[in-house]
């Protein structure tokens, strides 16, 4: 990459919350859903500098593991509706029922997902 005010050599970096040898790549790739990516472009020659904020709107899989993805999202979805719960009477009521069906449910491990649609 040549720095457009005098052709001398730019670095890239990610920040700030990125380690300085974090690529670009790596960056976007371990983004979570509308997480921002600051890219500051730096001529040490000249001093030209250049920042740049990406912000990740949504997140798009199509290969990979169905029944993992279908697991992180029904878990992503009792996560933020349990956070919107307030009383703690509800969130007890609502932990007892999980054991209580963990319980009476035979082991599914080795021949389903665990998941029901």
């Amino acid at each position: 990459m040549e720095c457009p005010a005098c052709g001398g050599p730019v670095t890239l970096e990610v920040g700030p919350d990125q380690s300085l040898s974090t690529s670009l790549t790596d960056a976007l790739l371990a983004a979570d859903e509308d997480a921002c990516i600051d890219i500051s472009r730096n001529c040490w020659d000249c001093g030209w500098q250049e920042v740049r904020q990406i912000r990740v709107e949504s997140i798009d899989t199509t290969d990979g593991d169905k029944v993992a993805v279908k697991r992180t999202s029904l878990i992503e979805e009792i996560t933020d509706e349990l956070a919107e719960i307030e009383r703690l009477a509800t969130l007890k009521d609502t932990l007892a029922e999980v054991r209580r069906q963990q319980r009476m449910e035979p082991s599914t491990d080795s021949t389903e997902d665990g998941t029901t649609e």
